[in-house]
Parts: structure tokens; C-alpha cells; sequence
């Protein structure tokens, strides 16, 4: 991984968070953080207090444009609190891979 804090000077970059929503707190802290300190444009997730009342179609639909904001972006920010990365979010850095994108983590990735 490379290190943010070099990266971010004086360039601003647009990234797209990826992870579990499990973090949305964490997220949503990170997200003001890249923003105010590093100067980028962060693309969160949507966030729903019960995903549970979405329909099924609703929620493919949600992943579909995730993926087209990673697509969009010029990197991803893997939000992996205590080392976890869940099967989607390993497709999701597969995918911003195979397209070229940077990946930065909030901690090591394995």
C-alpha cells in the first residue's frame, strides 16, 4: 500500500470507500477525514438504518453503482477495522485491481 499522506499533498484525488457495514460509524469519520486533511473528494456508500426493508432489486442496484463509483474513482479506501475484509470487499479491491486503481487501507493489507 501506498502511503496516503504522500499521495494526498496538493492533489486532490476522488476515492471511494470499500468495506464492511458493519463500519458505517468508522466510515463516515474516515470519510471527513480524507476530506478535510488530505483535500479529496470521498465517495461513500449509502447507508440504511435496516437494509433489511430494501428489496432485493434495490440492493443489487446499490452494489451496481458501487461498483461504477469505484470505476469512476481514482482510487479505493479499504476500510478493513481489525484486519477484516469481507468477501464482497475482496471482490471489490479485485475489481479497482483489474482496473488500475490505487488501494489505500486503514490498516495493512494481507
Amino acid at each position: 500500500m501506498k502511503c496516503l499522506e504522500e499521495k494526498m499533498k496538493n492533489n486532490i484525488r476522488l476515492i471511494t470507500l470499500c468495506g464492511s457495514m458493519k463500519f458505517q460509524k468508522e466510515m463516515q469519520e474516515i470519510s471527513g477525514k480524507l476530506e478535510l486533511e488530505h483535500h479529496c473528494v470521498v465517495i461513500q456508500c449509502a447507508y440504511f438504518e435496516k437494509e433489511s426493508d430494501l428489496l432485493a432489486e434495490d440492493i443489487a442496484r446499490l452494489g451496481e453503482i458501487h461498483y461504477q463509483k469505484i470505476a469512476m474513482s481514482d482510487a479505493i479506501y479499504v476500510m478493513n477495522v481489525g484486519g477484516y475484509i469481507g468477501e464482497s470487499t475482496r471482490r471489490e479491491i479485485a475489481y479497482a485491481v483489474s482496473l488500475g486503481k490505487e488501494i489505500f487501507s486503514l490498516e495493512p493489507l494481507s
